[in-house]
């Protein structure tokens, strides 16, 4: 890997269609840069999991190992790896702006390592506060092209199939219910080949675990109006996706506080509430570094309220 972990709410989409209307700090990957997953997105009914996947968004922690870069402008750089560097760095410390204008003069290259990088600029910068909506869609289908080719010039690279799988999600919102439900079987299959690829990438294993977690919790009504739309609807478990969020925290112990969020809520899930308040209350001390943390440790703190 939360952006927003998922797209838009399903419920609203399904109640939708079936009335007739036209109708989700990346320690995990090799730790050069750092990825967060934040949460912009629309629950599926109040309170509850969004519909989709999880996609990454900014963190400033860390990345000392890079050379300083002026925040007043974009130093040039003379070679691939420098601008590689200088790109994970600018994204380290959430210069997106600076980051889209570095990588954009490559919007032509045949190098997926530029390429991926670019969608996530692209989306990133889709997801500031100050752009507006045209603009918005504009960047998010710009992403959506970079992962793309991305993945036709690099079909081994781990972070293409991650970030094609994350922008596909992104143009769902678009492109409505029935395309976004279909979509969700390719998203899964990216980010699959992904984990295989990387299999140290959590943030990729907390996504998939989000993905599963989200359908598991899909009312059976909704489920029922899902079927009308295809046959057999995506469909997961509690059980999948703590394996997945388990596995995560396995391969990059205390990565992400959302991890900790989701381990807690789907112990929850699954009524083993000692479990369930072992790991909310991890997350409710785990230090509270971005926008999103704060948000997080709210959520943990409400939900160990509710327990007692």
């Amino acid at each position: 890997m939360a952006g927003r972990i998922i797209t838009r709410c399903v419920s609203r989409a399904l109640v939708e269609f079936g009335s007739g209307a036209n109708c989700v700090k990346s320690r995990g990957t090799n730790r050069n840069y750092w990825t967060a997953l934040r949460r912009t997105s629309t629950a599926l009914t109040s309170g509850r999991a969004a519909f989709l996947l999880g996609l990454p968004a900014l963190s400033c922690l860390g990345y000392a190992a890079y050379r300083k870069v002026q925040s007043s402008a974009v130093v040039c750089a003379l070679d691939r790896g420098e601008v590689l560097e200088q790109a994970d760095y600018l994204y380290s410390c959430a210069e997106t702006e600076k980051l889209y204008q570095l990588l954009v003069q490559y919007k032509d290259s045949n190098d997926a390592e530029f390429l991926w990088r670019l969608a996530r600029a692209s989306r990133d910068l889709s997801l500031l506060p100050n752009i507006e909506a045209g603009r918005k869609k504009q960047l998010t289908f710009e992403a959506f092209e970079y992962a793309k080719k991305a993945l036709e010039k690099d079909d081994l690279c781990s972070a293409a199939h991650k970030w094609y799988g994350i922008c596909l999600s992104d143009i769902g919102d678009y492109e409505g219910v029935k395309v976004k439900i279909g979509n969700s079987y390719i998203i899964r299959d990216h980010l699959e080949r992904a984990i295989e690829l990387n299999p140290k990438d959590a943030t990729s294993i907390h996504i998939l675990g989000y993905w599963c977690f989200a359908f598991a919790e899909l009312p059976w009504y909704q489920r029922k109006v899902a079927a009308v739309i295809f046959s057999s609807p995506p469909e997961s478990t509690y059980e999948e996706a703590l394996a997945f969020f388990l596995k995560a925290e396995e391969v990059d112990p205390n990565f992400y506080s959302k991890n900790l969020l989701m381990l807690g809520k789907t112990y929850l899930a699954m009524k083993d509430k000692e479990k369930a308040l072992l790991w909310l209350t991890k997350t409710k001390e785990y230090p509270a570094h971005t926008l999103e943390d704060k948000e997080v440790h709210k959520e943990a703190v409400d939900l160990l309220k509710k327990l007692g």
